[in-house]
């Protein structure tokens, strides 16, 4: 009978794809995980890595056994966890994702009345862009992360709580400063600033001005702060969503915040999680705790 502390060693060999590192993420010696791994694959009947002195690889059946260890572990998970629907509501350890264009706006709002009204929460937060929070909630490294939509989730649930429209940032002695609202089409594209690749704001941005991922753009940056810089220097303008408007702009007397014509919400901020998360009455409440510290 293959055991449940074999399939974890197996699935963090799938992982780390070296036996001394897995050994050391299981917290046991490399010669005990390397014999587990061994007496397992003998009751298989097949292997489910290749293995030399230099790398270790997943056969092609040991990546279908390997799936079906890592839905094994989180339906464990899923399963001890339940021990957490006899707490109270927000107490315990509860593992959040967000990411880099929501985390610095959002999280100033919420920290203070969780932090305040429920003191027995031990709450966890992870920065990550979206395709690595997506793949950490699904194998269950953490609880729920938040993300701007659309997104693509592979299977995921969402929970909505905002929509929001982007606004252009540009230097108020432009021309375009001048109008309450802009069309997109009246962006010069020569002068847009945007997030480097990688960034879904960056996607988010480009779909609500009808744009290409080819179209001519300026320059791309890292962070929103660092684009607001560049357009504070005269470098050019940039597209900010809404939730971030306050703290990028209000230490720029010189900026101007203007909203696109187009129509929007031009992205949802929601709370993603696995479909069997047995926690939805946690996400709920946060998710209540979000929207009157945006109503403030």
């Amino acid at each position: 009978m293959i055991s449940l502390k074999q399939i974890q060693y197996a699935c963090s060999l799938a992982e780390h794809k070296h036996f001394g590192k897995a050994a050391q993420h299981s917290h046991v010696t490399t010669a005990a995980l390397s014999t587990a791994i061994a007496e397992m694959e003998k009751q298989l009947g097949f292997a489910l890595f290749e293995r030399d002195n230099k790398k270790v690889l997943i056969t092609k059946l040991g990546h279908q056994v390997i799936a079906k260890y890592e839905n094994i572990l989180l339906e464990v998970k899923d399963i001890y966890d339940l021990r957490k629907t006899l707490e109270k509501p927000l107490s315990g350890h509860l593992s959040l994702g967000i990411i880099p264009t929501i985390a610095p706006y959002l999280l100033p709002l919420i920290l203070p009345t969780i932090i305040k009204q429920y003191p027995n929460l031990a709450l966890e937060i992870f920065e990550e862009q979206s395709h690595v929070l997506v793949e950490k909630v699904k194998k269950g490294e953490i609880d729920t992360a938040i993300l701007a939509l659309p997104y693509p989730l592979g299977g995921l649930l969402s929970l909505s709580f905002l929509g929001e429209k982007f606004f252009l940032i540009l230097p108020k002695s432009h021309v375009l400063a001048k109008q309450k609202s802009i069309d997109s089409s009246s962006i010069p594209l020569n002068k847009l600033l945007l997030l480097k690749d990688g960034h879904c704001l960056k996607e988010h941005a480009l779909a609500a001005c009808h744009l290409a991922e080819n179209d001519s753009i300026n320059a791309e940056a890292t962070s929103l702060a660092t684009l607001v810089q560049l357009v504070d220097n005269d470098m050019g303008m940039t597209l900010v969503p809404e939730i971030a408007i306050e703290q990028l702009v209000r230490n720029h007397p010189n900026l101007a915040a203007i909203p696109l014509k187009e129509k929007g919400p031009h992205r949802s901020l929601a709370f993603i999680l696995r479909p069997n998360y047995p926690h939805l009455d946690n996400l709920q409440l946060l998710k209540q705790i979000v929207l009157q510290s945006l109503r403030v």
